[in-house]
């Protein structure tokens, strides 16, 4: 099964809470996403994220109205992640170092200790007052990411056969007062790794767009033009943003919010639904088809195939790439275009073998 990214292998990513909104904080994407209820996918409300409230270690929101961005063993506290209004930077006391998620509930700061099982509560980051710690109940150890609102804390749960869950309860060491909810499509869109959940696992091949065969006797001069479509399929993509309300403020350099996610997800390995291949230097403009023009010369009873790099979730092509390969072998080109490890650039034109 396909799976959300968790928090310690996406730095700038988190959740967080504040008064009676959720949020998730995306730097990749530069945005943040908020939310009444991640349940029914209410008031989804994307906005931009502050130069300077981005790529934190962590992020939570607190009742005084406030949100803390830790970096290191310092914090900042602000009032708006997009403006980073009302800045403040403070040290990170010894003791509410290192914790793997941080989130506040019930006027109290919480730093989760998931490899030794704890966590500790202290009613100031800064100066570690009033601290204690607990042991973490084993139900809420396997957190992907936790947050916290006034009176009930929150985890996301690794995915499993209902999908991706949270749960809501009163108390890490007992596990008091549990309710398990699914995550809203829409929003599981805005996560990394969501779309494979949504759309399906991401996909690269090589398909034939066009064979050419001489089956005379004498070689063949063939000259011709030939329409490819090039970019993503604005229209189908559309749909993992429909129901989202985006600040005008937000501006993306794909031109398009859903492309950006797109090009992260196809990023990501295997396991979380992606495919290791950058699309950095394709068109992330809206599809339109052009034309090519061809020269070939074919010897007796010889084809080449044309074959054309696709990228989509599930079976659904999204993105068609610019580049072309022709090739005198009727099986699909093995090569990888654009991977991350090694960014090697096939060129128009290139014959196999």
């Amino acid at each position: 099964m396909q799976s959300i990214i968790p928090k310690s292998k996406t730095k700038g990513t988190d959740f967080c809470g504040v008064d009676h909104c959720y949020y998730i904080i995306r730097s990749d994407l530069g945005l943040y996403m908020q939310s009444s209820n991640f349940n029914k996918g209410s008031d989804l409300n994307i906005f931009s994220l502050h130069p300077a409230c981005q790529n934190g270690d962590h992020y939570l929101g607190h009742q005084d109205g406030y949100f803390y961005i830790i970096k290191g063993n310092s914090y900042r506290r602000v009032t708006d992640l997009s403006t980073d209004s009302s800045a403040v930077v403070y040290s990170l006391h010894p003791n509410c170092r290192g914790g793997d998620h941080y989130l506040s509930g019930f006027g109290n700061f919480y730093i989760i200790f998931q490899g030794k099982g704890t966590y500790r509560r202290t009613t100031n980051m800064n100066h570690d007052w009033d601290a204690v710690e607990y042991k973490l109940h084993p139900n809420c150890r396997d957190g992907l990411y936790y947050w916290g609102l006034r009176f009930h804390y929150y985890f996301l749960k690794p995915s499993s056969k209902w999908g991706v869950e949270y749960y809501k309860g009163t108390n890490f060491n007992k596990d008091e007062c549990v309710n398990v909810y699914s995550v809203h499509p829409d929003v599981l869109n805005f996560l990394p790794g969501g779309l494979s959940i949504t759309k399906g696992p991401a996909f690269g091949r090589w398909e034939n767009i066009k064979t050419i065969n001489n089956d005379s006797n004498t070689p063949v001069k063939w000259q011709n033009k030939i329409n490819k479509k090039v970019g993503y399929n604005k229209e189908k993509m559309s749909q993992i943003t429909h129901n989202w309300k985006i600040a005008t403020s937000v501006s993306t350099e794909s031109g398009t919010l859903e492309g950006l996610i797109a090009k992260w997800q196809f990023s990501f390995s295997a396991e979380y639904g992606g495919s290791r291949v950058s699309t950095e230097k394709e068109t992330w403009t809206e599809l339109t088809e052009v034309e090519e023009q061809l020269s070939l010369e074919l010897q007796p009873n010889q084809s080449f195939y044309l074959w054309q790099y696709k990228m989509g979730f599930g079976q659904e092509p999204v993105l068609f790439c610019r580049d072309l390969k022709i090739d005198d072998e009727p099986n699909p080109p093995t090569e990888v275009l654009c991977h991350l490890h090694n960014h090697k650039k096939y060129q128009p034109g290139l014959l196999r073998g």
